[in-house]
């Protein structure tokens, strides 16, 4: 009898192991291909991991929002796999229903959806700092060190008062993770991009270099917000820069002063002692005065040849300017202009 048995046990010992290894096989395929991520009724939402960020990390922002709702699945998954050391730093798109492989092959993959980084209408290398903070990993003090460190500047060939010269507004697609080194590095080859081919010819037609283009056209940024008579405005400077005459432009005084509540510029503003004071320093100043708008770049490379010497706010309060080639003209539009602001003060 006991021979019986033992003959029937090795007999069914192989169905035994079989279900066993199914069972297995089944439980892990199971373990697998489960979903492990409930957003509820949104599709998708965005995972932040930090550079240097440990697996516990992870898994306190996953839990945090309530991403994962089988965690202990999630978590047996990346033990088995020993992936919790490989998981990469970026911003992630999480979609609705993902399974546990789905998840951990996107984080130890670094497969991050990149970032939408914009900044457009800037005053200062502290604004576009706090601006990009608000976009990437790199935060407001880290960019603003470095657009502020020469030493680390002169690698592309400007300064802090130049740095504008090379960050041309716009929307870019960045990764999350980027460094404040990294940001700069490519500002610095968006910019080679913009002004390779027609801009530097023609830049190089109107006599002045990149750096003094962009300088001119945060200029002109300041003094008007008509797209349509920009290059008018850029024609009169290019002519005073010609004839040697000082630029006298009211926005570089605001600049000057560091006080955007001037509305006003008067005569005892025009005493104040800086290179960017254009009514006592001939020439362009030192760097541009805000970030200038793509289309005031475009504005002062194609400059409208004329004339005019001259430009006065229009007295019809249009937002528009009246120009002329002659002192005498000028000031008789000033007057205009002061007789429409004095009446609207009655």
């Amino acid at each position: 009898m006991h021979l019986f048995f033992r003959i029937l046990f090795l007999r069914i010992l192989p169905f035994l192991l079989l279900t066993f290894i199914l069972v297995g096989t089944e439980r892990l395929y199971f373990r697998i291909h489960s979903a492990v991520i409930d957003l509820g009724e949104i599709e998708k939402a965005w995972l932040y991991i930090p550079t240097g960020a440990n697996f516990d990390q992870v898994k306190d922002s996953l839990y945090a929002h309530g991403f994962v709702t089988r965690k202990k699945l999630f978590e047996n998954y990346v033990q088995l796999g020993k992936y919790d050391q490989l998981f990469k730093p970026g911003r992630y798109q999480l979609k609705n229903r993902m399974r546990a492989r789905e998840l951990v092959d996107l984080l130890i993959r670094g497969l991050q959806t990149p970032a939408k980084v914009s900044f457009h209408t800037i005053r200062s290398r502290e604004e576009l700092a706090g601006k990009v903070g608000r976009q990437i990993e790199a935060d407001s003090v880290s960019l603003l060190a470095h657009f502020t460190d020469e030493i680390f500047l002169s690698q592309y060939n400007i300064t802090p008062a130049t740095l504008f010269t090379i960050t041309i507004p716009n929307t870019y697609e960045m990764w999350w993770n980027s460094s404040a080194e990294e940001f700069v590095a490519r500002m610095a080859t968006e910019s080679r991009r913009f002004w390779e081919g027609s801009r530097s010819r023609l830049a190089d037609s109107i006599g002045l270099s990149i750096p003094e283009v962009v300088t001119l056209a945060s200029i002109i940024e300041k003094e008007t917000a008509k797209n349509d008579e920009k290059t008018m405005i850029a024609g009169v400077y290019l002519n005073r820069l010609n004839k040697k005459w000082p630029l006298q432009a009211d926005p570089t005084l605001i600049y000057a002063w560091n006080d955007f509540t001037i509305n006003r510029v008067l005569n005892k503003h025009k005493e104040i002692d800086s290179p960017y004071n254009t009514y006592k320093n001939p020439g362009l100043p030192p760097g541009p005065i805000c970030l200038p708008s793509i289309s005031s770049i475009d504005a002062v490379l194609n400059c409208m040849d004329h004339q005019y010497m001259y430009f006065c706010a229009k007295d019809d309060f249009s937002g528009y300017h009246v120009f002329s080639s002659s002192l005498t003209e000028h000031n008789r539009n000033a007057r205009r202009y002061q007789d429409a602001l004095s009446g609207l003060k009655r």
